[in-house]
């Protein structure tokens, strides 16, 4: 398994790919747009995540809370 944000940025674009499929069936089609509104919810909290991360580090770096 692959964790790294640039993974994600590559799970997100190969949605785009299938979803811009014009060899897709309606039905073929109906189950990419679910798959991709999924991925869509996970990578935000994904990135919401990353940026209460960050957060998180710049309040500690600039109150000096210790290593996080």
């Amino acid at each position: 398994m692959r964790n790294k944000l640039t993974d994600l940025n590559n799970y997100l674009f190969e949605a785009i790919e299938r979803l811009t499929d014009d060899t897709l069936s309606p039905d073929q089609l109906e189950v990419e747009m679910a798959r991709a509104k999924a991925v869509q919810g996970i990578a935000g909290t994904i990135i919401d995540n990353g940026k209460l991360a960050l957060e998180v580090k710049k309040h500690a770096d600039e109150y000096g809370e210790g290593k996080i």
